[in-house]
């Protein structure tokens, strides 16, 4: 586990102390910081520390820097089953609030963010004020995160340095999965599933250092002993929203048949601020050998909702089932061959199961089995960037 945390002290040593009791570290780990400057702004000193090893499904209590205030967190477990929390587009409004303690009221082992983490928008306090807002939340349990539009930051000449703020603070796994970048990289959760997270807003196309990562990435995956494979990124590939109609295009011509050879169970996505599910798919088309789309992108964005569907798009016979609402969604992998994928609408002081779907894994599908000449390969359709 890396425990990141910023303090405005610079002299504040990148130590995290922790045990298995309150009170009670007899162990501890030294590790790094970091700071940036954008403009006029300076950051806090943003320490970054991995610790472990851990034991699985273990509460650990910790505490940063030397200081007395006590923090807690969970480990995933071992094994199945394994439930994680799914949300996009957070921000930090009031119905990011109710959001939140929607998926607090019910136990998960870790949530997954498919980009747009604090809207600061250059405006380099909110990202100070989004750490101390998410604090109670990502102090508990992993938050895996990749990054979305808001997260670039960049100016032409003036401030030429994208996503410098996210990936000072938000320092995800990548050198560990391989990955020469923290806009995208994998791990795995209670040995039965690998998780991708992709980076919508760097070189994606078949000569970046992206897709030839993530082939690699994908070679690595044994379906027998990970029966499940989740991709996560920002702008959506399917979308029948108005709102950012297209945008992934590009992204999915490039990609998407490496997802398809490998038999990726379901993709997540952000970027519209509405929920939407569509059938299993590729290349436009329903195929029961594709994955699941779903669009989680209501997390609680200051920009409101997109509530206007084109019916009539090309892809609308594709689409199961969407409402422009905030909410969460939660996929819980119960064992090798089966999932439960549920979104859960913001209903003020509730949350209401709006939305629902049990999804088999595709490494369980005779009709599904990979093909070894195709798997990771690109070649079911060509690339057109």
């Amino acid at each position: 586990m890396r425990i990141s945390w910023i303090t405005d002290d610079k002299h504040v040593a990148s130590i995290v102390d922790y045990g298995k009791a309150p009170g009670k570290y007899d162990l501890s780990a030294t590790g790094e910081h970091t700071s940036y400057r954008y403009f006029f702004y300076t950051s806090g000193k943003i320490h970054h520390v991995k610790i472990g090893p851990l034991e699985p499904d273990t509460v650990y209590y910790y505490r940063c820097g030397g200081v007395d205030d006590e923090f807690s967190f969970k480990t995933p477990p071992a094994s199945l089953p394994v439930e994680f929390a799914i949300v996009g587009d957070l921000g930090q409004t009031e119905w990011t609030a109710s959001t939140l303690a929607h998926v607090r009221k019910t136990n998960y082992d870790m949530l997954l963010l498919p980009g747009d983490l604090s809207y600061a928008d250059t405006q380099q306090p909110l990202w100070d004020s989004f750490g101390r807002f998410v604090e109670p939340y990502a102090s508990k349990r992993p938050w895996m995160v990749t990054q979305g539009n808001h997260e670039i930051e960049a100016f032409p000449i003036l401030h030429c340095h994208p996503f410098e703020a996210y990936n000072a603070r938000w320092r995800m796994p990548f050198e560990e999965s391989g990955s020469t970048s923290n806009l995208y990289y994998s791990f795995d959760v209670a040995g039965a599933i690998h998780v991708i997270m992709l980076g919508s807003y760097t070189d994606f196309d078949s000569k970046s250092a992206q897709y030839k990562w993530l082939v690699q990435d994908l070679a690595k995956v044994d379906r027998w002993r990970t029966p499940w494979l989740i991709v996560l990124l920002h702008a959506p590939w399917y979308n029948t929203n108005t709102a950012h109609q297209g945008e992934g295009e590009a992204m999915r011509k490039a990609m998407e048949s490496l997802l398809y050879n490998a038999r990726v169970d379901a993709v997540f996505v952000g970027h519209v601020h509405a929920y939407e599910r569509f059938k299993r798919v590729y290349d436009n088309e329903a195929n029961s050998c594709g994955p699941v789309h779903i669009t989680i992108g209501d997390g609680g964005n200051r920009e409101g909702l997109a509530r206007d569907f084109d019916e009539g798009h090309k892809t609308v016979s594709l689409s199961l089932f969407h409402e422009a609402s905030f909410g969460h969604g939660r996929l819980s992998v119960v064992n090798r061959t089966h999932a439960h994928w549920s979104w859960h609408r913001n209903d003020e002081s509730d949350s209401t199961v709006a939305d629902e779907v049990w999804l088999d894994s595709l490494s369980a599908s005779e009709a599904c089995k990979i093909d070894p000449s195709l798997a990771y390969s690109g070649t079911t359709t060509k690339d057109e960037l």
